[in-house]
């Protein structure tokens, strides 16, 4: 796996162009049109990333880039992974790369990109940047769809970096929406609440692929995400200690706000609705903190990078990192020949692909696979000719493999998520986000393995290698 080859948002915009996957948009409104012309090439064959710009009331080169990394060829080059692999092979490319990352620790510089344009208390007015109303019915513009949410920890020092939403509310006034108590950004925040403080704060927009990866991943609490984007990219991240709070933020990144987000008992606003990776609205208007916007900082034409929730089968990736994880989990608990995992619908739907070794072998695997299945309600078990990312070959496997009335099982009180669409809003606000999964066993049966028809279809691999040998008919 060859290193990542971008410095910043820009070198990554110039490796989309490269590679033929970039559009560009001029002339299109920030209300909504935007986000709509983001949904529907997020759903079209070809899948463009988009480069906004001539963006009515705004200055000419103030830009929006959407569709970072929704399809496969654009997540593996922010990952450093060839993009001309199969979808299967970027993803064991990434997990067994993942399972070997060492953290590289962020390197502070005296100068940043950022540092070209300002503006000072009493003068800030963030209308200036692009803050697209992504859907319909979202209740505000979001400048925050894909940034960095910086906060520092009061008594141990590390730093948190996700992914948290942000609505506007004013020139100088924006809301951070934590999901729940939870997360690492809630947490910090309120170490500096419990004192009577407000929390120091800096939102991070148009940062790098591998920083925006990192925003998303799970990671364990004091696991810094700069270091783990460090470990991506093979090199630090270069970072900047802002001049009023002190908060390092990345070097390179385009826009950063830098102020306070008060107390919440002291100081609320109204917050959302906004549209979910489910393709619903998962709560109304809701009171979220308010952050105080102190100083502004950003880059001569800046770039807004924008990844808001889509209806699936659109995502923020074009592989699905939680499904390196499953991959991973099935071989940790000896689950062996395990040769591929994916997850469609935004994660719902989750696909194991084995060679069947005994009896009872699909359903250990799905039961280990069900148990780490995050909200999803379907996972599939299949046999090793069938490409588990490709879902008409998954289908192929349910409807001539799997009979419904022996391969079906169903685990109840499982682990789901208040976003839900189908937890009544009783359970919900009475803290009961669980749901039931349902596990299909699309393998020939065991027993039957010597005796069951032969597929008339190439081997995975065989069709690969066609498609290698013909790369200018078949786009391999």
């Amino acid at each position: 796996m060859a290193a990542v080859q971008y410095r910043d948002l820009r070198d990554f915009i110039g490796l989309v162009e490269g590679i033929g996957d970039l559009k560009h948009v001029r002339g299109a409104p920030a209300e909504f049109e935007l986000g709509a012309i983001t949904e529907v090439a997020a759903g079209s064959p070809a899948c463009p990333a988009l480069l906004f710009d001539e963006i009515p009331g705004l200055q000419s080169g103030f830009r929006v880039f959407s569709n970072a990394t929704v399809n496969t060829r654009r997540a593996a080059l922010a990952l450093g992974i060839d993009p001309t692999l199969s979808p299967l092979e970027v993803l064991k490319s990434w997990k067994e790369r993942r399972g070997t990352l060492k953290p590289i620790d962020p390197v502070t510089v005296k100068d940043a990109p950022f540092l070209q344009n300002g503006m000072a208390e009493g003068a800030i007015d963030i209308s200036r940047f692009p803050a697209p109303v992504w859907h319909r019915n979202d209740g505000g513009p979001y400048i925050g769809s894909g940034s960095l949410v910086i906060t520092k920890d009061p008594d141990e020092g590390w730093v948190n970096a996700a992914i948290y939403r942000v609505q506007v509310h004013g020139p100088d006034r924006v809301t951070v929406q934590f999901d729940h108590k939870g997360r690492h950004g809630a947490m910090i925040s309120k170490k500096y609440w419990d004192r009577g403080e407000p929390c120091p704060i800096a939102i991070v927009n148009g940062q790098d692929p591998a920083l925006f990866i990192a925003g998303f991943e799970y990671l364990p609490e004091r696991h810094p995400e700069y270091a783990f984007a460090g470990a991506i990219k093979g090199e630090p991240v270069e970072v900047y200690a802002l001049p009023l709070t002190g908060l390092p933020v990345p070097a390179h990144a385009e826009i950063i706000l830098e102020g306070y987000l008060l107390p919440f008992d002291q100081a609320s606003l109204p917050e959302g609705p906004f549209g979910e990776f489910t393709g619903y609205y998962a709560a109304d208007r809701r009171p979220a903190p308010v952050m105080e916007i102190k100083a502004v900082h950003y880059r001569d034409n800046p770039i807004l990078l924008g990844s808001p929730p889509l209806k699936p089968p659109r995502f923020h990736f074009g592989i699905p990192f939680r499904a390196a994880s499953i991959w991973g989990n099935l071989e940790a608990c000896g689950v062996g020949d395990v040769v591929g995992a994916w997850q469609h619908v935004s994660q719902l739907m989750t696909v194991v692909a084995i060679r069947q070794r005994y009896a009872g072998h699909a359903k250990r695997a799905g039961l280990i696979a069900a148990a780490n299945s995050y909200m999803g309600r379907v996972v599939v078990v299949v046999d090793e000719d069938v490409d588990p990312s490709n879902l008409a070959d998954v289908m192929w496997a349910v409807t001539t493999r799997a009979e419904p009335s022996e391969d079906v099982d169903i685990v109840r009180n499982a682990w789901s998520s208040s976003l839900d669409p189908r937890i009544s809003a009783a359970d919900r606000d009475a803290g009961r986000t669980s749901n039931s999964k349902m596990i299909i066993d699309a393998c020939i049966p065991f027993e039957h393995l010597d005796k069951y028809p032969k597929s008339s279809a190439l081997s995975v691999d065989e069709a690969l290698a066609v498609k290698r040998r013909w790369p200018d008919i078949l786009g391999a």
